[in-house]
């Protein structure tokens, strides 16, 4: 049994979010998954099981202390995992079911571009605690379906914000999402942050997910409907949102770092 760790929404090792994927041969307990992300330590763990006839694939992500509905990069690190060792020919679509329905990638050059729910924000009063969550009153907050949406003034400001966690984990939320219109002489349209500490993420490296709402909101104030967007964590990450209606594409690299196998007693329960 095979673990890869893939970097995704990033052309180099060591950059982007790091996803480790653990492709099956079917069905794996819930508490061992859950322990095996656990011990992985990173924002998630994929779980990629063959669905029956061959031409989808179960998805199932898990970061240190729970499953998540949705999960950009370690999707993208699945679809590359599955490319990469030919389990799927380049030219076949990845088709993942997922607690999230059915979620798509696609090979496109060097990159892939994954088809994901559109999740837009809706503008809300300020919830109570996130203003101390901030450390100051953002220009518009909303909510989307997983998270709160937090705009600020400038790029600096987004790249500059220093999160209180223990606040933030307080939030009746997945996460909250920090953006702002990148500086007139920045090569993207949108920058971005994220922070889920309440789910054992206290900030994401490059969050996929999070740019289901980023793409249209900006989509619609910019209008655009193709984003060049950076979400400015230390590792940094940089993908490209194309808003489709209620669906939005989602185009990124991926580079993987290492493979391991599984000790004899770290499978003993599957």
């Amino acid at each position: 049994m095979i673990l890869t760790t893939v970097d995704a929404f990033t052309d180099r090792p060591f950059a982007g979010n790091p996803a480790a994927v653990c492709v099956l041969d079917g069905e794996a307990p819930e508490g061992w998954m859950r322990d095996l992300a656990r011990e992985m330590n990173l924002s998630e763990t994929a779980f990629v099981v063959p669905k029956p006839g061959g031409e989808t694939w179960g998805l199932r992500w898990f970061t240190p202390e729970v499953e998540i509905d949705l999960c950009g990069h370690a999707t993208l690190a699945s679809a590359h995992v599955l490319y990469e060792s030919g389990r799927l020919a380049a030219d076949a679509p990845a088709q993942f079911d997922t607690r999230s329905g059915r979620l798509t990638v696609r090979q496109s050059g060097d990159a892939y571009v994954m088809d994901f729910p559109a999740t837009p924000p809706q503008p809300i009063d300020l919830p109570d605690g996130l203003a101390q969550a901030l450390g100051l009153v953002p220009a518009w907050i909303g909510r989307s379906r997983f998270d709160l949406f937090a705009v600020l003034e400038s790029e600096d400001a987004v790249r500059s914000f220093r999160p209180d966690h223990a606040a933030i984990a307080r939030l009746d939320a997945r996460g909250l999402i920090v953006t702002a219109r990148a500086d007139r002489q920045s090569s993207a349209d949108v920058v971005s942050r994220f922070f889920a500490p309440g789910s054992g993420v206290p900030e994401d490296p490059v969050t996929g997910s999070a740019h289901c709402a980023i793409g249209p909101y900006w989509a619609e104030r910019l209008g655009t409907d193709r984003l060049s967007c950076v979400q400015a964590s230390a590792r940094g990450g940089h993908l490209d949102v194309h808003v489709r209606g209620d669906r939005v594409d989602l185009t990124g690299r991926a580079v993987t770092v290492y493979r391991a196998e599984l000790a004899p007693a770290a499978r003993a329960h599957v």
